[in-house]
C-alpha cells in the first residue's frame, strides 16, 4: 500500500515513460513479423510483463537488452493458444488474436472476461475478423479462429460508445496480411493506433489514413521485423500535469507530444492553471484552487476516458459545481465513493458525476478499484491534509512506471509499505477514547434544511399561542 502525506506542492521536472497502450499491441504485432523486433521506450510495467509471458507461450523469445530495449523474436510458429490463466490477468492480451490469425491463420484466445470499468465486449473484434474470412467459434470461454486465407473486405467498427481501439488494432494487424484491399470505417483515431500502424508500415505493410476514421490497407505477403520507439504515454503525462494543478505546484513534464494533450490542456486552462508547451516539454503552474468546469470524456481527440478519474479528483477542490460525464464508459465511476472518504462532495447521476467543490480534502484510508482510479486517489491524497493510505496499488503498477518515485523526486511524500496493520499511520487509527466518545465539532454541523427550520418555527409559534 502507499502511505501519502499530503499538502506538498510539486516542483521540478519529471520525464514521461513510453505509452503502455501503444506498447502492448505493438508487442503483439511482433508475432506477425520475421526476425527480431527491437522496441525502445517500452515501460517496465506489470502489464508488459504479463504480455511478455503470453508471447513466450506463443513461441516468442522476449528479452530486455543491456540498453533497456525489448527484443522479441518468434522462434516457434506452432503454438496458437493464449490461455485463460494469462489472459485473465490483463484484457489487452486479446490483442494477439489479429497477429496470430494474420500470420499463422489460426488462433485460440481466451475471452478476457469482465472489467471493473464497465462492459467491454470484443464483438467488434470478431465482426472485423469474420469479414476478412475467418471462421470463428466461441467454446468453453475461448475464441477459436481459423482461416485458410484472409481476403480484403469492407469493415465497419463503430460501436454504441464510439470506435474500438483494441479492436482496430486487432483487425488492422490481420488485414495487413490479407489478400487484396481492406477498408476499415469508424476506425479508432487514437495516437496508440497510429503508432501501431507506423510500426506495421515500417515492417512492410501498406496502410493509409492513419489518424482518421477511414483506413485503407493493401495486403502484403509478409512483414519484416524492425526497430521502433514507442510514443510517450499521454495518460501518464496528463496525470502528472493534473498532479501539479491539484497540489498548486509547478512542474516541467518532459517527453510529451503537445497534440496528444490538447483536450486535457484545454480543461486545465479552464480551471485556471497555466499550461505552456515548448517542443517535447510542457510547463504547468497553478497558484489557486481550480475553477469549476464541465468535462465530457470522449474518443480521441477528446478528453480521454483514462483521464476522467484524475480530472474528477482535481475538481473536488474547485470553487463551485462541476459536471464530469464519461461517454466512453458511462459506468466508470468506482473511484467516487473512495474520493468521498477523503471529503469530496460528489453524487452520481447516470453517466455523470456532479461535484460540489470543497476547500480541503482530508487524509483517509482508501482502496483502488482499477488502474486510473488508483491514480485519481493518489492525486487526491497529494492534495489532502494529513496522511492517507491507498490499498490495492497493484492496479497502479499495471500502468504507471514507478509513479511514486517520480512524484517523490518533485516534492511528494509517498512511502510504499506492506499492507498490514503495523504500517497504518497513527493519525488514521482511532484512540480508545475516540472510539467510545467520537468528538463532533459543532462548527462542522450544517444548519438544518429550510423545511425543518420552518416546521420548527411553526411548532414554536403554536407553543407560544397555547401558553
Amino acid at each position: 500500500m502507499l502511505v501519502v502525506r499530503g499538502g506538498h506542492p510539486l516542483r521540478g521536472s519529471v520525464t514521461v515513460s513510453g505509452a503502455k497502450n501503444a506498447a502492448l499491441p505493438i508487442m503483439a504485432a511482433s508475432l506477425a513479423a520475421e526476425g527480431t523486433t527491437v522496441l525502445h521506450g517500452v515501460p517496465d510495467l506489470v502489464d508488459v510483463t504479463t504480455l511478455s509471458h503470453v508471447l513466450r507461450s506463443l513461441g516468442a523469445c522476449v528479452e530486455r537488452n543491456t540498453e533497456g530495449a525489448l527484443e522479441i523474436t518468434v522462434v516457434d510458429e506452432q503454438p496458437c493458444l493464449a490461455d485463460y490463466e494469462l489472459v485473465r490477468r490483463m484484457r489487452a492480451s486479446v490483442c494477439v488474436l489479429g497477429p496470430l490469425l494474420g500470420r499463422r491463420r489460426r488462433a485460440c484466445v481466451s475471452l478476457p472476461g469482465g472489467c471493473n470499468i464497465g462492459h467491454r465486449p470484443i464483438d467488434l473484434h470478431l465482426k472485423g475478423l469474420r469479414a476478412l474470412g475467418a471462421e470463428i467459434n466461441i467454446e468453453r470461454g475461448y475464441v477459436f479462429a481459423r482461416a485458410e486465407r484472409l481476403r480484403g473486405a469492407e469493415i465497419y467498427l463503430g460501436g454504441s460508445f464510439g470506435s474500438t481501439v483494441t479492436g482496430t488494432c486487432n483487425v488492422m494487424s490481420a488485414a495487413v496480411l490479407a489478400e487484396g484491399t481492406s477498408t476499415i470505417s469508424a476506425a479508432a483515431c487514437e495516437p496508440e493506433v497510429v503508432d501501431l500502424g507506423n510500426l506495421l508500415n515500417a515492417m512492410g505493410a501498406r496502410i493509409e489514413g492513419l489518424g482518421t476514421p477511414l483506413l485503407r490497407i493493401d495486403g502484403v505477403e509478409q512483414l519484416k521485423a524492425v526497430e521502433h520507439t514507442i510514443i510517450p504515454d499521454r495518460i501518464e503525462a496528463a496525470t502528472l500535469m493534473i498532479a501539479a494543478a491539484i497540489t498548486r505546484g509547478e512542474l516541467m513534464v518532459e517527453n510529451v507530444i503537445a497534440s496528444h494533450l490538447a483536450a486535457v490542456s484545454d480543461v486545465l486552462r479552464q480551471t485556471g492553471a497555466n499550461v505552456e508547451f515548448d517542443g517535447r516539454c510542457v510547463m504547468i503552474h497553478a497558484r489557486n484552487l481550480p475553477s469549476p468546469v464541465d468535462v465530457a470524456a470522449l474518443p480521441y481527440p477528446g478528453v480521454p476516458t483514462d483521464v476522467q478519474a484524475q480530472l474528477t479528483a482535481l475538481l473536488t477542490l474547485a470553487s463551485g459545481i462541476s459536471v464530469v460525464t464519461d461517454k466512453v464508459f458511462p459506468d466508470r465511476f468506482m473511484h467516487i465513493p473512495e474520493l468521498m472518504r477523503l471529503g469530496a462532495g460528489i453524487r452520481r447521476e447516470g453517466g455523470s458525476a456532479i461535484i460540489s467543490g470543497c476547500r480541503q480534502l482530508s487524509g483517509a484510508c482508501v482502496m483502488a478499484s482499477d488502474l486510473r482510479a488508483s491514480a485519481a486517489l493518489l492525486l487526491a491524497a497529494l492534495a489532502a491534509s494529513g496522511e492517507s493510505v491507498i490499498r490495492r496499488i497493484y492496479h497502479l503498477d499495471r500502468g504507471y512506471e514507478h509513479l511514486e518515485c517520480k512524484l517523490n523526486q518533485v516534492g511528494a511524500d509517498i512511502r510504499r509499505v506492506t499492507d498490514e496493520p503495523a504500517n497504518l499511520p497513527d493519525s488514521l487509527q482511532l484512540s480508545i477514547e475516540e472510539q467510545l466518545e467520537p468528538t463532533i465539532d459543532s462548527s462542522d454541523i450544517p444548519p438544518p434544511p429550510k423545511f425543518l427550520r420552518h416546521s420548527e418555527s411553526i411548532r414554536t409559534r403554536d407553543a407560544q399561542a397555547q401558553s
